[in-house]
C-alpha cells in the first residue's frame, strides 16, 4: 500500500512543470547536462524533482542552502539512476552541506589490538543510516569541470547505491543476477591492476584513490565512467562495459566533450 502512495505521489510531482529557475540553474551552472541526449534531460529533470521533494538539504556552520545548491547536487546525484526506472537512493534522508571542507574523525584497529584515532579533512562522505554530507567548494569544483574524472557528488552518491544491500565493499546490488560472477571477476581483476599501477608510480585513466579499498574503486570507476566514459571504454573497455550494464547507459556515445579525447 506504501508504494502505491509513493508512486502516485511521484506522478503528481512529476507532472507539474519543471521550474524556469531551475531549468537555468541546470544550464548554466553544469557542464555535464548539455552532453545528455534530450529523453535523458527530461527524464533527469523529473529524478530532480522528486529527489528534492523526498530529500531534506541541511546548510551547516551557517551555510545557506539555496535552489542553486541543491537543484545542482539533485542532478548529479540523479544522473547515477536515469538507466533504470527502478533504481533509487532508499533510505536517503538528508543531504548536509559545508561551507568548505570538514573534520571526520576515523577510527582503525590496527595489527595487535592497536586503535589508531584520527581527523581527517574531507570533501564528502556517505552513510548507510540515511545521510550523504558534502563540501560545497568540492562540489563546485566537480561540477564546473565535468570532464576530469573527479565530481564528489558523483562518488558519494555511488557510495549510496553500493550501501543498498548494507555494506559498502565495491559490490552493489545488480538488477541482472547473471551479472554477478561478471561484475567481480572484472572488478577484483580492474582493482587489483589499479593498486598496481599505483605503487609502480605510472599514469592511470583512474584516479588513484580508486586503489585504497574494492569500495572506493567502485565510487572513483563510477566518476571516470560518468566524466571521462571514452577515456574508460578505451583503456579499460570491461570495466566500462560492467558499468555501463549496471548503470544502463553509454555515456560515450553522448553529446562531445571539450577536453575528453
Amino acid at each position: 500500500m506504501f508504494g502505491w502512495f509513493k508512486s502516485r505521489r511521484r506522478r503528481r510531482l512529476t507532472a507539474q512543470p519543471f521550474p524556469v529557475a531551475w531549468q537555468a540553474i541546470l544550464d548554466r551552472g553544469w557542464p555535464l547536462y548539455h552532453c545528455l541526449p534530450a529523453p535523458l534531460q527530461e527524464r533527469l529533470k523529473a529524478r530532480i524533482q522528486i529527489f528534492l521533494a523526498e530529500v531534506r538539504f541541511e546548510g551547516i556552520q551557517g551555510f545557506a542552502v539555496t535552489d542553486e545548491v541543491r537543484v545542482l547536487i539533485a542532478a548529479q546525484a540523479c544522473l547515477l539512476l536515469l538507466g533504470n526506472p527502478k533504481a533509487d537512493y532508499e533510505g536517503l534522508r538528508s543531504v548536509l552541506v559545508y561551507p568548505e571542507d570538514f573534520d571526520s574523525e576515523w577510527t582503525e584497529v590496527l595489527e595487535g589490538g592497536v586503535v589508531n584515532e584520527e581527523v581527517v579533512p574531507m570533501q564528502g562522505d556517505s552513510w548507510d543510516f540515511g545521510t550523504v554530507r558534502l563540501s560545497w567548494p568540492a562540489v563546485q569544483r566537480g561540477t564546473r569541470n565535468e570532464d576530469d574524472g573527479m565530481n564528489v557528488v558523483i562518488h558519494e552518491f555511488a557510495h549510496q547505491l553500493d550501501q543498498i544491500d548494507g555494506a559498502a565493499d565495491g559490490s552493489p546490488h545488480l538488477r541482472r543476477p547473471d551479472r554477478y560472477a561478471a561484475w567481480q571477476h572484472v572488478f577484483s581483476e580492474e582493482f587489483e591492476r589499479l593498486q598496481d599501477q599505483v605503487r609502480r608510480g605510472r599514469r592511470t585513466v583512474m584516479d588513484e584513490y580508486g586503489a585504497t579499498d574494492p569500495a572506493e574503486f567502485f565510487a572513483v570507476a563510477t566518476e571516470c565512467f560518468f566524466e571521462k566514459p571514452r577515456q574508460l571504454r578505451r583503456h579499460r573497455p570491461e570495466l566500462y562495459e560492467e558499468l555501463s550494464i549496471f548503470y544502463g547507459q553509454d555515456p560515450a556515445a553522448y553529446g562531445e566533450r571539450k577536453n575528453e579525447e
